[in-house]
């Protein structure tokens, strides 16, 4: 009787297994005949943005509410289709509600700005716009929305840091936002079983997450996009459970669903991709991640194109190694049947396809390598920019308010004299305090402190400036001297001050002077003259 019993144990697991095989193989089918068929799907995508602006177009600029509403169809189309469209959108419904003057429109169009940046991967600015939101002017449809996107917002973030440190902050943040828009919706609205499943999917409460999404999967009439995001965040759960073969499923209807919906916002793409490249389904792995990486550039999707970058090559090297073995072994057998020479030769004819293949493979392998490289340069400069920017403005508002303190403490105890001097009737003393005001020195203390925050953010300022010239040629300042006036006028520049009329301003010198001087230091440098001021703007500032 347990032998019968374990039989029938290992015949369930068994056809189980199969079905479970049979079903994947099936749907990989469906999903590589849907990407056939996308650029189908784009143009009816296009056709209706078209109709859209062709409404737009014939919109009498001066209504103002068709005019708003013309602009949100047009975003509504490109939300989840392309980014810099649906962002430019939202910025013209803005333009139009500030003209309205409506709060509860120019907070509405904030929060489409906002998820736009989100769904681009721009954290900061999406922060910086929502946070400019007024939440008490918005009505509660779109206040749960607005709940509903912070919610999102802390939750990637919280993905994107993956740290213990501060992941658990961010999740446990989106989950109070979550819990305000779940206390506007219909409890039985989509919206509603969607966030409380992601909510307690984020909180780690799987069995109760699970049976929100296997409800909305189950429920008749969910639009692609619904589908697609509802199997794509239930995948996540099964990923965690360790059960990757149900999850390809669900991220292969996600897929399709977006693909069919032209959705390019989308992550299923990617993690359809690193679960198959596991399964070492390297073909199909290689179809998606190279999906994934169309889908990012054309949305504009930035935090996706760098997890693309990660993978993309992986799988590609992995598919030029399958590859190699294939014509390794096609060289193998044309060895042991040298003794048909019809055969050698029709196995030569192979060999040279192949190699024809792989030199296709590995060009396109070098130059989507070689891309990624440059995007990733590209993504390095700008942040680093961003950063010196980020310093150089956080350290001059704090030196713009001391300085300011300082000036009004003086101003404040010379306003006190003088009017104790004023009741006292003491003319000739205030006579003599106002001759005694010594403006260059004030002026000369102004440029001191200007030296002193400047050399906080740029302490090799100097040394790197006199690299520039030949010995005999660079600037020795004195014992008490920070930066003398050839140096000030650099360290403006570095700080992106270029223009000549506004450093003559703040030096209290002619335009004229300025030419001069920059004239005089760029013809003594030993780089040439249009070189000089991008090698200024290349000194870095304190790590």
């Amino acid at each position: 009787m347990k032998k019968l019993l374990l039989l029938l144990a290992c015949l369930f697991i068994f056809c189980n297994q199969y079905a479970q095989t049979d079903s994947l193989v099936r749907s990989l089918k469906q999903l590589n005949e849907v990407l056939a068929h996308q650029p189908a799907f784009d143009k009816k995508k296009q056709d209706e943005i078209d109709s859209f602006k062709k409404l737009l177009a014939a919109t009498n600029t001066n209504n103002l509410p068709a005019l708003f509403k013309a602009y949100e169809n047009l975003y509504s189309a490109y939300r989840v289709f392309q980014f810099d469209s649906a962002y430019n959108y939202a910025k013209k419904m803005l333009v139009v509600a500030l003209r309205l003057n409506e709060p509860s429109l120019i907070n509405y169009a904030r929060i489409k700005m906002g998820f736009s940046m989100l769904s681009s991967g721009m954290y900061k600015e999406t922060l910086d716009s929502l946070s400019a939101i007024q939440i008490s002017a918005v009505p509660d449809s779109c206040r749960a929305e607005y709940y509903a996107l912070m919610g999102r917002y802390y939750y990637d973030l919280g993905d994107y840091d993956k740290d213990q440190y501060h992941t658990p902050r961010y999740i446990e943040k989106g989950a109070q936002y979550i819990d305000s828009a779940l206390a506007l919706w219909d409890k039985n609205s989509h919206d509603y079983l969607y966030y409380e499943g992601l909510k307690e999917l984020k909180s780690g409460n799987r069995i109760d997450a699970k049976r929100n999404f296997d409800q909305l999967m189950a429920r008749p009439g969910l639009t692609p996009h619904q589908i697609a995001i509802t199997a794509s965040t239930l995948s996540d759960l099964y990923i965690q459970n360790g059960d990757n073969d149900q999850a390809i499923i669900l991220l292969i209807k996600a897929m399709i669903a977006d693909v069919q919906s032209s959705t390019r916002e989308t992550s299923a793409a990617f993690i359809l991709s690193t679960l198959l490249y596991k399964k070492a389904d390297i073909k199909n792995a290689s179809i998606c991640i190279n999906q994934a990486f169309s889908d990012a550039v054309f949305f504009g999707a930035r935090q996706r194109k760098v997890q693309v970058g990660d993978v993309l090559p992986l799988i590609e090297a992995q598919k030029y190694a399958m590859v190699e073995q294939q014509r390794t072994k096609l060289l193998w057998y044309a060895g042991l049947v040298t003794f048909l020479l019809l055969l050698v030769i029709a196995l030569i004819i192979i060999v040279f396809k192949q190699l024809e293949k792989l030199k296709r493979a590995q060009k396109a392998i070098l130059e989507a390598h070689h891309n990624m490289q440059e995007a990733n340069r590209r993504l390095s400069e700008t942040n680093e920019k961003l950063n010196d920017a980020n310093k150089i403005k956080e350290e001059y508002i704090g030196y713009f308010f001391n300085v300011n303190s300082e000036f009004f403490d003086k101003i404040e105890r010379f306003k006190k004299s003088i009017d104790q001097k004023l009741t006292d009737r003491k003319f000739d003393e205030i006579r003599f305090l106002v001759n005694n005001i010594n403006l260059k020195r004030e002026k000369e203390e102004l440029l001191k402190h200007f030296d002193r925050a400047f050399l906080k953010l740029f302490p090799n300022f100097v040394a790197e400036f006199n690299e520039l010239f030949k010995e005999e040629d660079r600037i020795e300042l004195e014992d008490n001297e920070l930066l003398n006036t050839d140096l000030r006028i650099f360290a403006l520049a570095r700080m992106g001050i270029h223009e000549n009329e506004k450093i003559a301003h703040i030096l209290q010198y002619s335009i004229n002077t300025i030419n001069t001087y920059k004239t005089r230091i760029r013809n003594k440098s030993v780089v040439p003259n249009e070189e000089f001021e991008k090698r200024i703007m290349q000194i870095k500032t304190i790590d």
